[in-house]
């Protein structure tokens, strides 16, 4: 069992870098479905005799139509992951002629059913290589249409992928810098008075930043993320000491969900230092997380001084837009980020959908 894994994670990963579809996938066969009927419906009013049987002439050549695509669709299908090992380039031609395959043998079985039939009394012999000729000169014309819109697609979807990656690495490093160097005040500010602290403390930043500098995934599970939290707050707790305190609610939000990297340690850093830091008594920070309808609602929740609050607002705005530039670049429009102001709180509150990524 365990020497299966890696080959599995590989196949996944081969077909993650291929150019064409699933054409298993339900809307996949709903997309071949309406493409060969609306060109069904284009070679029925270029059809001679349109007029005098349009309906008749449109069911037959949707029939046929639809015939082709479907099985065609079936055989890519099956065929997919073979053809995800040969590289696009070899694969886009052996889809080709695997689609004119098919549509020779969909022609030739049609052909001999519509002779041995009395309903077709106008088919002949004769006719035969006309009838496939057409039939394989429109599958060659479409067939080869459809393989290359499916891979400039391809093609398209890669170079979004690969902008957003640089995106996020790039709003990452501006969070980094930052945040090493509070943490490197607060270890210099503990060095003489308590070097055992201090020495704890290094130890806690040289494991945090061992997690967060690790690139070798684009992504991060929730319980990485609130692992990273902790680690930064245990730091934090040592300059604060008794002002400051967080309360966690997150048992209602699966800790193995994938989010971008960096999302809740900014943010807890921002209710520090324009919230618990400026308050003589400190304060708790509220971390709540609740997962409803596939979408996970992530607050956190801190109090602040009655004055300055103009200051603390701009000072929180350059993380959390870093943090909903990459929300976005992860989840699209199905993610958002909102902060408010009420009675002496600032809260932050993260949308975003419970699975699936762009």
């Amino acid at each position: 069992m365990s020497q299966q894994q890696p080959v599995e994670h590989g196949s996944i990963e081969t077909l993650e870098s291929f150019f064409l579809p699933s054409f298993c996938d339900v809307r996949m066969v709903f997309a071949v479905v309406v493409i060969a009927e609306l060109l069904a419906f284009i070679l029925t009013l270029v059809s001679p005799g349109v007029l005098e049987n349009a309906w008749g002439n449109l069911g037959l050549i949707s029939l046929f139509m639809q015939w082709i695509a479907l099985t065609s669709a079936a055989v890519l299908c099956v065929c997919r992951p073979l053809l995800a090992r040969m590289g696009n380039s070899v694969a886009a031609l052996a889809s080709y002629l695997l689609v004119l395959l098919v549509t020779a043998l969909v022609t030739e079985l049609a052909f001999w059913l519509m002779i041995t039939s009395t309903l077709f009394p106008e088919i002949s012999v004769d006719q035969h290589a006309i009838f496939l000729l057409r039939s394989l000169t429109i599958s060659t014309v479409i067939a080869a249409i459809v393989l290359r819109y499916l891979y400039v697609q391809f093609q398209w979807r890669q170079q979004l992928k690969a902008e957003a990656r640089a995106r996020i690495q790039a709003l990452q490093a501006r969070i980094r810098p930052h945040f090493l160097f509070n943490s490197m005040n607060t270890i210099a500010a503990l060095t003489r008075s308590a070097p055992e602290r201090a020495e704890s403390a290094i130890e806690d930043l040289s494991d945090l930043f061992r997690a967060s500098l690790n690139n070798t995934h684009e992504q991060a599970t929730l319980a990485d993320e609130l692992t990273l939290a902790q680690r930064y707050l245990n730091i934090e707790a040592l300059r604060l000491g008794e002002r400051l305190s967080v309360a966690w609610s997150m048992e209602g939000v699966p800790q193995n969900i994938c989010v971008p990297p960096l999302i809740l340690q900014p943010l807890l850093e921002n209710a520090i230092y324009h919230g618990i830091e400026r308050l003589p008594d400190g304060g708790t920070i509220h971390v709540d997380g609740e997962c409803h309808d596939g979408r996970v609602a992530i607050e956190i929740s801190n109090p602040i001084a009655a004055e300055g609050n103009g200051e603390q607002h701009a000072g929180n705005h350059i993380a959390q837009e870093n943090i909903r530039q990459r929300l976005q670049i992860t989840f699209g429009d199905r993610a958002e980020l909102v902060a408010t102001l009420t009675a002496g709180f600032y809260r932050v509150v993260m949308r975003f959908p419970e699975a699936g990524m762009l």
